[in-house]
Protein backbone atom coordinates (compact mmCIF):
# COMPACT_ATOMS: atom_id res chain seq x y z
CA UNK A 1 0.00 0.00 0.00
CA UNK A 2 1.93 2.99 -1.23
CA UNK A 3 -0.59 5.79 -1.06
CA UNK A 4 -1.94 6.23 2.45
CA UNK A 5 -4.19 9.25 3.02
CA UNK A 6 -3.95 12.02 5.61
CA UNK A 7 -0.24 12.39 4.86
CA UNK A 8 0.77 8.94 6.14
CA UNK A 9 3.66 7.26 4.36
CA UNK A 10 3.78 3.54 3.70
CA UNK A 11 6.35 1.41 5.46
CA UNK A 12 8.40 1.15 2.28
CA UNK A 13 8.36 4.86 1.38
CA UNK A 14 11.77 6.26 2.26
CA UNK A 15 11.95 9.08 -0.30
CA UNK A 16 11.21 11.89 2.15
CA UNK A 17 12.73 10.50 5.29
CA UNK A 18 15.89 8.75 6.44
CA UNK A 19 16.13 5.67 8.56
CA UNK A 20 17.10 6.79 12.04
CA UNK A 21 19.86 4.56 13.17
CA UNK A 22 22.56 6.91 14.34
CA UNK A 23 21.16 10.08 15.87
CA UNK A 24 20.47 8.45 19.21
CA UNK A 25 22.71 6.40 21.44
CA UNK A 26 22.02 2.73 20.83
CA UNK A 27 23.05 0.68 23.85
CA UNK A 28 23.48 -3.01 23.49
CA UNK A 29 25.84 -2.81 20.51
CA UNK A 30 28.36 -5.03 22.28
CA UNK A 31 28.72 -8.58 21.09
CA UNK A 32 25.82 -10.72 22.14
CA UNK A 33 23.69 -7.74 23.03
CA UNK A 34 25.25 -7.47 26.49
CA UNK A 35 24.82 -3.91 27.80
CA UNK A 36 27.96 -4.32 29.89
CA UNK A 37 30.11 -5.53 27.02
CA UNK A 38 31.39 -8.93 26.01
CA UNK A 39 29.68 -11.96 24.61
CA UNK A 40 28.71 -13.48 27.94
CA UNK A 41 25.21 -12.35 28.93
CA UNK A 42 26.25 -11.90 32.55
CA UNK A 43 29.19 -9.68 31.71
CA UNK A 44 31.87 -12.04 33.07
CA UNK A 45 35.20 -12.54 31.38
CA UNK A 46 38.37 -14.31 32.49
CA UNK A 47 41.49 -14.21 30.44
CA UNK A 48 39.41 -13.68 27.33
CA UNK A 49 37.12 -16.58 28.18
CA UNK A 50 33.48 -16.52 29.09
CA UNK A 51 32.57 -18.58 32.12
CA UNK A 52 30.89 -21.12 29.93
CA UNK A 53 34.30 -21.81 28.35
CA UNK A 54 36.23 -21.91 31.62
CA UNK A 55 38.16 -25.12 32.27
CA UNK A 56 38.51 -25.73 36.05
CA UNK A 57 41.45 -28.06 35.48
CA UNK A 58 43.44 -25.05 34.30
CA UNK A 59 42.48 -22.88 37.28
CA UNK A 60 45.40 -20.86 38.61
CA UNK A 61 45.12 -19.46 42.17
CA UNK A 62 46.82 -16.32 40.91
CA UNK A 63 43.71 -15.73 38.82
CA UNK A 64 41.54 -15.46 41.94
CA UNK A 65 42.22 -11.78 42.31
CA UNK A 66 41.43 -11.25 38.65
CA UNK A 67 38.13 -13.09 39.10
CA UNK A 68 37.08 -10.84 41.96
CA UNK A 69 38.20 -7.86 39.94
CA UNK A 70 35.88 -9.00 37.17
CA UNK A 71 33.08 -9.44 39.70
CA UNK A 72 33.69 -5.91 40.93
CA UNK A 73 33.61 -4.56 37.39
CA UNK A 74 30.35 -6.39 36.75
CA UNK A 75 28.74 -5.04 39.90
CA UNK A 76 30.01 -1.57 39.05
CA UNK A 77 28.39 -1.86 35.64
CA UNK A 78 25.20 -3.14 37.19
CA UNK A 79 25.20 -0.23 39.61
CA UNK A 80 25.55 2.20 36.74
CA UNK A 81 22.67 0.53 34.99
CA UNK A 82 20.52 0.66 38.07
CA UNK A 83 21.36 4.29 38.59
CA UNK A 84 20.17 5.02 35.11
CA UNK A 85 16.97 3.04 35.54
CA UNK A 86 16.25 3.89 39.16
CA UNK A 87 17.07 1.84 42.25
CA UNK A 88 14.59 -0.97 42.41
CA UNK A 89 13.92 -4.62 41.73
CA UNK A 90 14.03 -4.25 37.95
CA UNK A 91 17.03 -3.04 35.98
CA UNK A 92 15.18 -0.70 33.66
CA UNK A 93 18.38 0.43 31.99
CA UNK A 94 18.89 -3.13 30.77
CA UNK A 95 15.24 -3.24 29.70
CA UNK A 96 15.57 -0.03 27.70
CA UNK A 97 18.88 -1.11 26.17
CA UNK A 98 17.50 -4.42 24.96
CA UNK A 99 14.25 -2.85 23.75
CA UNK A 100 16.16 -0.20 21.78
CA UNK A 101 18.36 -2.88 20.26
CA UNK A 102 15.30 -4.91 19.26
CA UNK A 103 13.61 -1.87 17.74
CA UNK A 104 16.66 -1.23 15.60
CA UNK A 105 16.31 1.36 12.85
CA UNK A 106 13.11 3.35 12.83
CA UNK A 107 11.62 6.06 10.69
CA UNK A 108 11.25 9.49 12.25
CA UNK A 109 7.77 10.99 12.17
CA UNK A 110 7.20 13.57 9.47
CA UNK A 111 5.42 16.84 10.09
CA UNK A 112 2.69 15.82 7.65
CA UNK A 113 2.08 12.66 9.69
CA UNK A 114 1.65 14.67 12.88
CA UNK A 115 -0.92 16.85 11.10
CA UNK A 116 -2.56 13.79 9.56
CA UNK A 117 -2.90 12.10 12.94
CA UNK A 118 -4.62 15.16 14.37
CA UNK A 119 -7.02 15.31 11.41
CA UNK A 120 -7.95 11.64 11.71
CA UNK A 121 -8.57 11.82 15.46
CA UNK A 122 -10.55 15.05 15.08
CA UNK A 123 -12.85 13.49 12.50
CA UNK A 124 -13.31 10.28 14.50
CA UNK A 125 -13.99 12.25 17.66
CA UNK A 126 -16.87 14.10 16.02
CA UNK A 127 -18.49 10.80 15.02
CA UNK A 128 -17.96 9.32 18.48
CA UNK A 129 -20.19 12.02 19.96
CA UNK A 130 -23.19 10.07 18.65
CA UNK A 131 -22.05 6.76 20.16
CA UNK A 132 -21.39 7.56 23.83
CA UNK A 133 -22.45 9.99 26.52
CA UNK A 134 -18.81 10.61 27.43
CA UNK A 135 -17.54 13.83 25.82
CA UNK A 136 -14.21 13.95 24.08
CA UNK A 137 -11.22 13.37 26.30
CA UNK A 138 -8.60 14.33 23.72
CA UNK A 139 -6.73 17.53 24.44
CA UNK A 140 -3.85 16.86 22.04
CA UNK A 141 -2.99 14.39 19.28
CA UNK A 142 0.60 13.33 18.61
CA UNK A 143 2.43 10.84 16.39
CA UNK A 144 5.16 8.70 17.92
CA UNK A 145 8.04 6.60 16.69
CA UNK A 146 8.57 3.20 18.34
CA UNK A 147 11.35 4.70 20.48
CA UNK A 148 9.07 7.52 21.63
CA UNK A 149 6.46 4.93 22.59
CA UNK A 150 9.11 3.08 24.61
CA UNK A 151 10.30 6.22 26.38
CA UNK A 152 6.85 7.65 27.06
CA UNK A 153 5.34 4.39 28.32
CA UNK A 154 8.19 3.33 30.58
CA UNK A 155 6.84 5.04 33.71
CA UNK A 156 3.59 3.09 33.44
CA UNK A 157 5.47 -0.17 32.95
CA UNK A 158 7.43 0.59 36.10
CA UNK A 159 4.20 0.94 38.05
CA UNK A 160 3.02 -2.40 36.66
CA UNK A 161 6.24 -4.35 37.06
CA UNK A 162 7.70 -3.04 40.33
CA UNK A 163 5.13 -4.68 42.65
CA UNK A 164 5.66 -8.06 41.03
CA UNK A 165 9.44 -7.86 40.97
CA UNK A 166 9.59 -6.50 44.53
CA UNK A 167 7.49 -9.34 45.84
CA UNK A 168 9.57 -11.90 43.96
CA UNK A 169 12.77 -10.44 45.42
CA UNK A 170 11.28 -10.34 48.93
CA UNK A 171 10.03 -13.90 48.66
CA UNK A 172 13.43 -15.02 47.41
CA UNK A 173 15.28 -13.51 50.35
CA UNK A 174 12.76 -14.58 52.99
CA UNK A 175 12.53 -18.19 51.84
CA UNK A 176 16.04 -19.06 50.78
CA UNK A 177 16.93 -22.41 52.43
CA UNK A 178 19.25 -22.01 55.41
CA UNK A 179 21.97 -24.11 53.85
CA UNK A 180 21.91 -22.06 50.69
CA UNK A 181 21.72 -18.78 52.59
CA UNK A 182 24.81 -19.71 54.60
CA UNK A 183 27.14 -19.80 51.64
CA UNK A 184 25.15 -17.49 49.36
CA UNK A 185 24.94 -14.72 51.94
CA UNK A 186 27.94 -12.75 50.68
CA UNK A 187 26.61 -13.04 47.15
CA UNK A 188 22.94 -12.38 47.93
CA UNK A 189 23.21 -8.79 46.85
CA UNK A 190 24.69 -9.88 43.57
CA UNK A 191 21.95 -12.46 43.10
CA UNK A 192 19.33 -9.79 43.77
CA UNK A 193 20.87 -7.56 41.13
CA UNK A 194 21.05 -10.48 38.75
CA UNK A 195 17.36 -11.08 39.37
CA UNK A 196 16.74 -7.43 38.50
CA UNK A 197 18.71 -7.90 35.32
CA UNK A 198 16.75 -11.04 34.44
CA UNK A 199 13.42 -9.28 34.93
CA UNK A 200 14.71 -6.29 33.00
CA UNK A 201 15.77 -8.59 30.18
CA UNK A 202 12.30 -10.12 29.96
CA UNK A 203 10.68 -6.70 30.05
CA UNK A 204 13.05 -5.29 27.45
CA UNK A 205 12.38 -8.11 25.02
CA UNK A 206 8.63 -7.68 25.44
CA UNK A 207 8.70 -3.90 25.10
CA UNK A 208 11.00 -4.05 22.09
CA UNK A 209 8.48 -6.23 20.28
CA UNK A 210 5.52 -4.17 21.41
CA UNK A 211 7.12 -0.90 20.34
CA UNK A 212 7.32 -2.08 16.73
CA UNK A 213 3.74 -3.34 16.52
CA UNK A 214 1.44 -1.16 18.65
CA UNK A 215 -0.75 1.16 16.61
CA UNK A 216 -1.79 3.58 19.36
CA UNK A 217 -1.02 4.39 22.98
CA UNK A 218 -3.95 2.26 24.18
CA UNK A 219 -3.47 -0.67 21.81
CA UNK A 220 -2.87 -3.09 24.70
CA UNK A 221 -5.82 -1.83 26.75
CA UNK A 222 -3.74 0.21 29.20
CA UNK A 223 -3.40 4.02 29.06
CA UNK A 224 0.31 4.46 28.33
CA UNK A 225 0.21 8.12 27.27
CA UNK A 226 -0.39 11.11 29.55
CA UNK A 227 -4.04 11.84 30.25
CA UNK A 228 -5.84 13.49 27.36
CA UNK A 229 -3.17 12.66 24.78
CA UNK A 230 -4.20 10.61 21.73
CA UNK A 231 -1.30 8.85 20.02
CA UNK A 232 -0.94 7.21 16.63
CA UNK A 233 2.19 5.39 15.44
CA UNK A 234 2.32 5.99 11.66
CA UNK A 235 5.01 3.44 10.84
CA UNK A 236 3.13 0.58 12.53
CA UNK A 237 -0.18 1.69 11.04
CA UNK A 238 1.33 1.63 7.55
CA UNK A 239 2.60 -1.92 8.11
CA UNK A 240 -0.76 -3.00 9.54
CA UNK A 241 -2.55 -1.60 6.48
CA UNK A 242 -0.43 -3.54 4.03
CA UNK A 243 -2.20 -6.55 2.62
CA UNK A 244 -5.61 -5.87 4.14
CA UNK A 245 -7.06 -4.88 0.79
CA UNK A 246 -9.17 -2.17 2.43
CA UNK A 247 -9.30 1.58 1.73
CA UNK A 248 -6.36 3.10 3.62
CA UNK A 249 -8.34 6.19 4.58
CA UNK A 250 -10.89 4.01 6.35
CA UNK A 251 -8.16 2.08 8.14
CA UNK A 252 -6.60 5.21 9.59
CA UNK A 253 -9.90 6.74 10.75
CA UNK A 254 -10.89 3.40 12.29
CA UNK A 255 -7.65 3.22 14.30
CA UNK A 256 -7.99 6.89 15.29
CA UNK A 257 -11.54 6.22 16.49
CA UNK A 258 -10.35 3.36 18.69
CA UNK A 259 -7.71 5.57 20.27
CA UNK A 260 -10.14 8.45 20.82
CA UNK A 261 -12.70 6.08 22.36
CA UNK A 262 -10.12 4.70 24.79
CA UNK A 263 -9.07 8.21 25.75
CA UNK A 264 -12.71 9.17 26.42
CA UNK A 265 -13.24 6.20 28.67
CA UNK A 266 -10.10 6.70 30.74
CA UNK A 267 -10.66 10.46 30.93
CA UNK A 268 -14.21 10.21 32.28
CA UNK A 269 -14.02 7.04 34.37
CA UNK A 270 -11.72 8.37 37.05
CA UNK A 271 -11.23 5.12 38.94
CA UNK A 272 -10.40 2.94 35.94
CA UNK A 273 -6.68 3.58 35.52
CA UNK A 274 -5.96 3.10 39.20
CA UNK A 275 -8.13 0.00 39.38
CA UNK A 276 -6.08 -1.67 36.64
CA UNK A 277 -2.82 -0.96 38.44
CA UNK A 278 -4.22 -1.93 41.85
CA UNK A 279 -5.33 -5.29 40.51
CA UNK A 280 -1.79 -6.00 39.35
CA UNK A 281 -0.50 -5.05 42.82
CA UNK A 282 -3.09 -7.33 44.40
CA UNK A 283 -1.77 -10.17 42.28
CA UNK A 284 1.82 -9.33 43.23
CA UNK A 285 1.13 -9.43 46.98
CA UNK A 286 0.26 -13.11 46.78
CA UNK A 287 3.36 -14.23 44.88
CA UNK A 288 5.21 -17.19 46.35
CA UNK A 289 7.96 -19.36 44.92
CA UNK A 290 8.44 -23.09 44.93
CA UNK A 291 11.99 -23.46 46.22
CA UNK A 292 12.34 -27.15 45.53
CA UNK A 293 14.33 -26.20 42.45
CA UNK A 294 16.97 -24.23 44.28
CA UNK A 295 17.28 -26.97 46.89
CA UNK A 296 18.19 -29.31 44.06
CA UNK A 297 20.68 -26.82 42.65
CA UNK A 298 22.42 -26.09 45.94
CA UNK A 299 22.34 -29.54 47.53
CA UNK A 300 25.29 -30.81 45.54
CA UNK A 301 27.35 -27.62 45.45
CA UNK A 302 30.43 -27.32 47.65
CA UNK A 303 30.83 -23.60 48.54
CA UNK A 304 34.56 -23.86 47.79
CA UNK A 305 33.64 -24.80 44.23
CA UNK A 306 32.29 -21.31 43.72
CA UNK A 307 35.86 -20.06 44.07
CA UNK A 308 37.66 -22.84 42.24
CA UNK A 309 35.10 -23.14 39.47
CA UNK A 310 33.38 -19.86 38.57
CA UNK A 311 31.11 -21.72 36.16
CA UNK A 312 29.28 -23.00 39.27
CA UNK A 313 28.58 -19.40 40.21
CA UNK A 314 27.12 -18.73 36.80
CA UNK A 315 25.01 -21.89 37.13
CA UNK A 316 23.67 -20.74 40.49
CA UNK A 317 22.89 -17.27 39.18
CA UNK A 318 21.18 -18.64 36.11
CA UNK A 319 19.10 -20.99 38.21
CA UNK A 320 18.16 -18.26 40.68
CA UNK A 321 16.43 -16.26 37.98
CA UNK A 322 14.46 -19.08 36.44
CA UNK A 323 12.10 -20.23 39.19
CA UNK A 324 8.42 -19.91 38.40
CA UNK A 325 6.13 -18.36 41.03
CA UNK A 326 3.28 -20.51 42.21
CA UNK A 327 -0.25 -19.18 41.68
CA UNK A 328 -2.55 -19.00 44.69
CA UNK A 329 -6.36 -18.95 44.53
CA UNK A 330 -6.25 -15.26 45.48
CA UNK A 331 -3.91 -14.54 42.59
CA UNK A 332 -6.07 -16.46 40.17
CA UNK A 333 -9.03 -14.36 41.28
CA UNK A 334 -7.03 -11.15 40.82
CA UNK A 335 -5.92 -12.21 37.34
CA UNK A 336 -9.50 -13.09 36.42
CA UNK A 337 -10.65 -9.62 37.51
CA UNK A 338 -7.85 -7.99 35.51
CA UNK A 339 -8.61 -10.12 32.47
CA UNK A 340 -12.31 -9.28 32.74
CA UNK A 341 -11.68 -5.56 33.18
CA UNK A 342 -9.39 -5.44 30.13
CA UNK A 343 -11.99 -7.38 28.14
CA UNK A 344 -14.74 -4.97 29.21
CA UNK A 345 -12.65 -2.00 28.11
CA UNK A 346 -11.91 -3.55 24.73
CA UNK A 347 -15.49 -4.73 24.25
CA UNK A 348 -16.89 -1.29 25.07
CA UNK A 349 -14.48 0.41 22.66
CA UNK A 350 -15.37 -2.10 19.95
CA UNK A 351 -19.09 -1.39 20.33
CA UNK A 352 -18.69 2.38 20.50
CA UNK A 353 -16.49 2.48 17.41
CA UNK A 354 -18.86 0.19 15.52
CA UNK A 355 -21.82 2.40 16.40
CA UNK A 356 -19.95 5.58 15.46
CA UNK A 357 -18.44 4.38 12.18
CA UNK A 358 -20.72 1.57 11.01
CA UNK A 359 -22.90 3.77 8.80
CA UNK A 360 -20.02 5.98 7.70
CA UNK A 361 -17.16 3.57 6.93
CA UNK A 362 -18.10 0.45 4.96
CA UNK A 363 -15.06 -1.53 6.12
CA UNK A 364 -15.80 -1.11 9.84
CA UNK A 365 -16.97 -4.72 10.27
CA UNK A 366 -13.98 -6.10 8.36
CA UNK A 367 -11.55 -3.97 10.36
CA UNK A 368 -13.16 -5.03 13.63
CA UNK A 369 -12.71 -8.66 12.67
CA UNK A 370 -9.10 -7.95 11.68
CA UNK A 371 -8.44 -6.56 15.14
CA UNK A 372 -10.01 -9.64 16.68
CA UNK A 373 -7.81 -11.93 14.61
CA UNK A 374 -4.81 -9.84 15.58
CA UNK A 375 -5.57 -10.57 19.24
CA UNK A 376 -6.43 -14.20 18.62
CA UNK A 377 -3.07 -14.86 17.00
CA UNK A 378 -1.35 -14.19 20.31
CA UNK A 379 -0.10 -10.70 19.61
CA UNK A 380 2.61 -8.82 21.48
CA UNK A 381 0.26 -7.56 24.19
CA UNK A 382 -0.84 -11.05 25.18
CA UNK A 383 2.72 -12.34 25.07
CA UNK A 384 4.00 -9.49 27.25
CA UNK A 385 1.26 -9.95 29.84
CA UNK A 386 1.79 -13.70 29.88
CA UNK A 387 5.54 -13.29 30.37
CA UNK A 388 5.39 -10.66 33.09
CA UNK A 389 2.29 -11.51 35.14
CA UNK A 390 0.95 -14.77 33.78
CA UNK A 391 -2.08 -13.13 32.16
CA UNK A 392 -3.49 -14.16 28.83
CA UNK A 393 -6.26 -11.91 27.54
CA UNK A 394 -8.32 -14.55 25.79
CA UNK A 395 -10.12 -13.38 22.64
CA UNK A 396 -13.25 -15.20 23.83
CA UNK A 397 -13.51 -12.81 26.75
CA UNK A 398 -13.26 -9.77 24.48
CA UNK A 399 -15.84 -11.13 22.06
CA UNK A 400 -18.26 -11.89 24.88
CA UNK A 401 -17.65 -8.50 26.50
CA UNK A 402 -18.49 -6.79 23.22
CA UNK A 403 -21.67 -8.85 22.95
CA UNK A 404 -22.66 -7.91 26.50
CA UNK A 405 -22.31 -4.18 25.79
CA UNK A 406 -24.30 -4.60 22.59
CA UNK A 407 -27.17 -6.30 24.43
CA UNK A 408 -27.15 -3.67 27.17
CA UNK A 409 -27.58 -0.92 24.59
CA UNK A 410 -30.31 -2.83 22.77
CA UNK A 411 -32.27 -3.20 26.01
CA UNK A 412 -31.63 0.30 27.39
CA UNK A 413 -29.91 3.42 26.04
CA UNK A 414 -26.52 5.11 25.89
CA UNK A 415 -26.90 6.69 29.34
CA UNK A 416 -27.64 3.35 30.99
CA UNK A 417 -24.87 1.53 29.16
CA UNK A 418 -22.20 4.10 29.93
CA UNK A 419 -23.60 4.61 33.43
CA UNK A 420 -22.38 1.12 34.30
CA UNK A 421 -18.88 2.65 34.41
CA UNK A 422 -19.86 5.00 37.25
CA UNK A 423 -18.56 2.59 39.90
CA UNK A 424 -16.51 -0.61 39.73
CA UNK A 425 -19.17 -2.48 41.69
CA UNK A 426 -21.61 -1.90 38.84
CA UNK A 427 -19.44 -3.60 36.24
CA UNK A 428 -20.16 -7.09 34.94
CA UNK A 429 -17.96 -9.88 36.26
CA UNK A 430 -16.57 -12.94 34.52
CA UNK A 431 -19.80 -14.89 35.07
CA UNK A 432 -21.79 -12.07 33.46
CA UNK A 433 -19.65 -12.36 30.33
CA UNK A 434 -20.81 -15.96 30.08
CA UNK A 435 -24.42 -14.94 30.69
CA UNK A 436 -24.96 -11.40 29.32
CA UNK A 437 -28.75 -11.81 29.32
CA UNK A 438 -28.69 -12.30 33.07
CA UNK A 439 -26.69 -9.11 33.56
CA UNK A 440 -29.10 -7.16 31.36
CA UNK A 441 -32.09 -8.49 33.33
CA UNK A 442 -30.42 -7.54 36.60
CA UNK A 443 -29.60 -4.10 35.24
CA UNK A 444 -33.19 -3.53 34.15
CA UNK A 445 -34.54 -4.75 37.50
CA UNK A 446 -32.16 -2.51 39.36
CA UNK A 447 -33.20 0.49 37.27
CA UNK A 448 -36.88 -0.35 37.80
CA UNK A 449 -36.44 -0.65 41.56
CA UNK A 450 -34.60 2.66 41.67
CA UNK A 451 -37.25 4.37 39.57
CA UNK A 452 -40.00 3.02 41.85
CA UNK A 453 -38.16 4.21 44.95
CA UNK A 454 -37.72 7.68 43.50
CA UNK A 455 -41.39 7.78 42.47
CA UNK A 456 -42.52 6.80 45.98
CA UNK A 457 -40.28 9.46 47.51
CA UNK A 458 -41.58 12.13 45.16
CA UNK A 459 -45.17 11.10 45.91
CA UNK A 460 -44.55 11.31 49.65
CA UNK A 461 -42.98 14.76 49.38
CA UNK A 462 -45.84 15.97 47.18
CA UNK A 463 -48.42 14.81 49.72
CA UNK A 464 -46.62 16.62 52.51
CA UNK A 465 -46.59 19.85 50.51
CA UNK A 466 -50.19 19.53 49.28
CA UNK A 467 -52.28 22.41 50.83
CA UNK A 468 -55.36 20.18 50.84
CA UNK A 469 -53.77 18.16 53.61
CA UNK A 470 -53.59 21.18 55.84
CA UNK A 471 -50.62 20.71 58.11
CA UNK A 472 -48.81 18.48 55.66
CA UNK A 473 -49.20 15.45 57.87
CA UNK A 474 -51.91 13.83 55.81
CA UNK A 475 -54.43 14.32 58.69
CA UNK A 476 -57.35 16.77 58.98
CA UNK A 477 -56.72 20.45 58.51
CA UNK A 478 -56.84 22.92 61.40
CA UNK A 479 -60.57 23.58 60.83
CA UNK A 480 -61.37 20.16 59.53
CA UNK A 481 -63.56 17.53 61.01
CA UNK A 482 -61.99 14.96 63.19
Amino acid sequence: MSDLPFGFSSSGDDDDREKNSGDRDKPGDAAGGNPFGGANPFGFAMGGQGLGDFDPSNFDPNMLGQMFSQLGNMLSGMGAGLAGGGSGPVNYQVAVNLARQQIGSFTPVLEKEISASADAVRLADVWLDDATIFPTGVTQTVAWTPVQWLEESLDTWKVLCNPIAEQLARTWQDNLPAEAAQFAGPMLGMLTQMSGMAFGTQLGQGLGQLAKEVLTSTDIGLPLAPEGIAVLLPEAIAKFAEGLGLPPQEIIVFIAAREAAHVRLFAHVGWLRQRLLATVEEYARGISIDFSGINEVTSNIDPTELLSDPSKLEELISSSTSFEPTTTPEQKAALERLETLLALIEGWVEQVVTLALGDRIPSTAALTESMRRRRASGGPAEQTFATLIGLELRPRKVREASELWRKVLEATDLSTRDGVWEHPDLLPDSADLDNPAGFVDRLLTSDSDLDNAIAELEKSLAEQDDPDTGDGSGGPGPDGDS
